[in-house]
């Protein structure tokens, strides 16, 4: 069942933007996307540190395993597979390194340029934009503010005799009503009574003509407002559009799925895991450490002769002279 649009609450109409002053949210939004800005900046700086610290602990879980594996004693294809997954670390962590560095030199730097070059400052005026859209605003809603305070006051003066007319109704109410009252009395309530009504009616004119100017100038404003307010719009449409951008930057930089380097990285890695083969790493062990190695059986050797050694005359003369 379909039912009657509500009117909208007094608060939410106080808090509409065609209401005096409610532009400043918007005015505001130039500081607030500025600060934003900053707030990027820091938050994939502290995802680079983030990238950095683990290269840094893929590289020592690597170096640190590496030299304990290589004093184990597994052989063969086994081995080669378990060292397989430090180079593929130490790839990696060279790899989150790059991820790193391009986080701060490249989206930091670009982000910060940018964030220079569209915020610009007035002296003593804060940004530029803000300053602009601050005048602006100021100068479309000043004459409808005008128009307002006195709508407003007219309204008041209307509710005010409305409230009187109303109390000298439920006077002559009441004095038709008492018959012991005198008609001379009761002629003045009555009196007072059409006073009231026409008093009220005269500020209900003046009311209505208060109200006219208001309605007529609505266009006007609105469209002054609108104005200035289509070109704060742009202006952020702006920053939206390179804000975007520089997420799907930093998410090409961080989306290692789609990294040809890390493809590689993980396809050498599982070609090497599926090139376990225990056929060759058992004939290795058999042919190094067991059955198949090569060895002398026993056989007959033959005795052969030492051979004698040539004596030096030079030096059994010269022992002969030597002895006592």
């Amino acid at each position: 069942m379909s039912t009657l649009p509500r009117e909208p609450h007094e608060d939410s109409r106080m808090q509409s933007f065609w209401m005096p002053g409610n532009y400043e949210r918007t005015v505001r939004r130039t500081d607030q996307s500025f600060h934003a800005c900053k707030d990027i900046m820091a938050c994939f700086n502290e995802r680079a540190k983030v990238e950095k610290q683990y290269a840094q602990q893929l590289s020592e879980w690597g170096s640190k395993w590496k030299a304990i594996v290589d004093a184990r004693p597994l052989y063969g294809s086994l081995m080669r597979a378990w060292q397989c997954f430090f180079s593929s670390a130490e790839r990696l962590s060279i790899l989150h390194s790059s991820i790193s560095q391009s986080l701060v030199t490249e989206e930091g730097d670009r982000v910060k340029s940018w964030q220079k070059d569209t915020f610009p400052k007035k002296i003593f005026c804060g940004f530029r934009e803000t300053h602009e859209n601050e005048t602006g605003f100021a100068r479309a809603q000043k004459p409808w503010a005008k128009r307002l305070g006195k709508l407003e006051k007219a309204r008041g003066a209307y509710h005010k005799a409305c409230h009187k007319e109303q109390i000298a109704i439920d006077r002559e109410t009441q004095a038709k009503e008492n018959t012991e009252l005198s008609p001379e009395k009761l002629k003045k309530i009555q009196d007072a009574r059409e006073k009231a009504s026409e008093e009220k009616d005269k500020v209900r004119e003046k009311y209505e003509k208060v109200l006219e100017d208001v309605t007529s100038y609505a266009p006007r404003y609105m469209e002054e407002m609108e104005a200035i307010f289509d070109q704060s719009q742009e202006e952020e449409r702006k920053r939206i559009s390179f804000l975007k951008q520089a997420f799907l930057s930093i998410h090409r930089h961080l989306d290692i799925t789609n990294n040809e380097s890390v493809k590689t990285v993980y396809s050498e890695l599982h070609h090497t895991l599926t090139s376990i083969s225990e056929a060759d790493d058992l004939k290795w062990w058999k042919n190094n450490h067991g059955p198949g190695m090569p060895t002398d059986w026993p056989t007959i050797e033959e005795w052969i002769p030492p051979v004698k050694k040539p004596k030096n005359k030079k030096r059994d003369k010269k022992g002969q002279k030597d002895k006592p």
